[in-house]
């Protein structure tokens, strides 16, 4: 099988744990105004030079795995699950050969009725990290033209199967940066039993060259990067949400 690969990278070392071989799939049904890969929106079928088998990609791992010290394989994008059959053949593969396999999602095609689908993949998936854009959906919807109730369904579903979860979630300064969201965001996730990690990452402008080269506007053009400082504030009122959940949870009990 083969599957519409954008390109890969070497020595991964923020897409999980340890030091990483990452796959950057191409599709993507979200059009986040952050999205620093435009040109992985789109899957061209009449293009057959960024066609990969998953033997070919094993190959260029085994090629390198002696240097990926604690790490793995993690598929990125765009997004995985567009291309969501040659995923689950390269993470069932990749287990085979003893490989810590990370999905790096959305997990904005999560449907109930896929259950089985998602079931299968999730088998061979050693760790998800979910990208939460904006916990409140009409303002999700502002920022990536999708709804987020199936992302946050997709959170409880690997909740339900005890898949281990990192959470992401990105600190746009007046979009994001909003105590009142923020708190919302640790309150949901704080139910979350199969949270391990929180990453808080500050807004970059470094996209902005690639709208320009492929001729599209930016959209948020004029909005500054995010500071260190405003991205440890929000790790912190995220934190509050998530021990004001814990303790909800706890007086239930």
């Amino acid at each position: 099988m083969e599957g519409h690969i954008h390109s890969t990278e070497s020595f991964g070392t923020v897409d999980g744990p340890g030091i990483r071989f990452v796959i950057f799939f191409q599709g993507c049904p979200m059009r986040c105004q952050y999205c620093h890969n435009p040109d992985t929106w789109t899957i061209d079928n009449s293009n057959t030079e960024n066609l990969r088998s998953v033997e070919s990609l094993l190959k260029e791992y085994d090629g390198i795995k002696e240097f990926l010290h604690d790490g793995g394989i993690t598929a990125t994008g765009g997004e995985p699950l567009v291309q969501m059959e040659f995923l689950t053949e390269l993470f069932e593969t990749a287990k085979k050969k003893g490989i810590h396999t990370c999905l790096d999602t959305s997990g904005i095609l999560f449907r109930q009725e896929r259950r089985e689908e998602f079931d299968r993949l999730m088998a061979v998936t050693d760790l998800v990290m979910l990208d939460i854009k904006h916990i409140d959906d009409t303002e999700h919807q502002k920022l990536t033209k999708q709804s987020n109730k199936h992302i946050l369904e997709f959170a409880e579903y690997l909740n339900e199967k005890g898949v281990p979860v990192w959470i992401r979630h990105v600190v746009v300064p007046t979009i994001t940066l909003n105590d009142t969201y923020l708190k919302q965001l640790g309150h949901f996730i704080g139910g979350l039993d199969n949270l391990k990690a929180l990453d808080v990452l500050p807004y970059h402008t470094m996209g902005e060259v690639k709208y320009e080269n492929l001729g599209i506007d930016y959209p948020l053009k004029g909005i500054p990067a995010a500071t260190k400082e405003q991205a440890i504030h929000a790790k912190q009122v995220i934190f509050e949400g998530i021990k004001e959940r814990i303790r909800e949870d706890i007086h239930k009990k």
